[in-house]
C-alpha cells in the first residue's frame, strides 16, 4: 500500500512539472516570435532569437524547479528536527497533540490514551505520525530537486520548439506567424485538454482557457512590436 502511494506521489510531481514547463514553453516563445514577426523581415532572426530565448528559459525554469525542490526538502528536514526535539523535551504536549488528532476522528478518550501510549513507544514512528497528521507533510523524494529541474527544463524546451518550428519551413515571418499560430493554437488546446483531465477540471473549458491565454499573450506581443516598429 505504501509503495503504491509513493508511486502516485512521484507521478503527481512529474505531471505538475510537465504542466509548469509546457505552459510557459508554449506561450513565451510563441509570443516572442509573434512580436518579432511584425518587426523583422527575416525568419533567421526570429529562429535565432527564439532558440536563444528557449535555452535561457530552460535554464531559468529548470533552476527555479531545482530551488523549489531543495526548499521543500530543507523545510521538511527543519520540521522533522523540530518534531524530534519536541518529542524529546516536551513529550506530554506532543502526547496531547496526538490525542487531539485522534479526537478529531471521533475516537473515544480511552481509545485516544491507548493509541497515544502505543505510538509513543517508538519515537521514529511518533515523529512520522506528527509530521503527516499534525503538519500535513510527506517526506519528499531525495531526487525531487534534480528530477524537477530536468522535467521542467525539457518540457519548456519541447513546448518552445513547437511554435518556433513553423519558421524553419516558411519563407517569410508573415507566413511563419500564420503557420505558427495555427499549430500553437492546436497544441495549446490539446495541452489544455490534457492538463484539465489530469487535474480533474472540465477538459473543454480548461483547453479553451489555456488556448485563450496563449493567444492573448502572442497578440499583445505582436501589437506592441507593431506600435514600436
Amino acid at each position: 500500500m505504501g509503495h503504491h502511494q509513493e508511486e502516485h506521489l512521484k507521478s503527481s510531481d512529474f505531471i505538475t512539472d510537465v504542466v509548469i514547463g509546457m505552459s510557459d514553453g508554449l506561450t513565451v516563445p510563441f509570443a516572442l516570435a509573434a512580436g518579432l514577426s511584425s518587426a523583422v523581415s527575416n525568419n533567421s532572426i526570429i529562429i535565432t532569437a527564439g532558440i536563444a530565448e528557449i535555452v535561457a528559459g530552460c535554464i531559468a525554469m529548470g533552476l527555479g524547479g531545482y530551488l523549489a525542490g531543495k526548499t521543500e526538502q530543507e523545510h521538511y528536514q527543519s520540521e522533522l528536527k523540530r518534531e524530534y526535539n519536541e518529542v524529546e523535551h516536551i513529550p506530554e504536549k506532543e502526547m496531547q497533540e496526538v490525542k487531539d488528532i485522534f479526537a478529531g476522528y471521533g475516537i473515544s478518550e480511552q481509545g485516544q490514551d491507548v493509541l497515544a501510549k502505543e505510538l509513543s513507544q517508538d519515537k521514529t514512528k511518533w515523529v512520522e505520525f506528527m509530521m503527516k497528521f499534525e503538519l500535513g507533510l510527506e517526506e519528499p523524494n531525495p531526487n525531487r530537486a534534480r528530477n524537477s529541474a530536468l522535467t521542467i527544463g525539457i518540457a519548456y524546451f519541447i513546448g518552445g520548439l513547437l511554435p518556433l518550428s513553423a519558421y524553419f519551413f516558411t519563407k517569410t515571418p508573415e507566413n511563419g506567424l500564420i503557420v505558427s499560430a495555427i499549430f500553437t493554437t492546436l497544441c495549446l488546446f490539446i495541452f489544455g485538454y490534457f492538463k484539465s483531465k489530469v487535474t480533474a477540471q472540465p477538459p473543454i473549458m480548461g483547453a479553451l482557457k489555456v488556448t485563450m491565454i496563449g493567444l492573448i499573450a502572442a497578440a499583445a506581443a505582436f501589437g506592441i512590436a507593431k506600435l514600436v516598429g
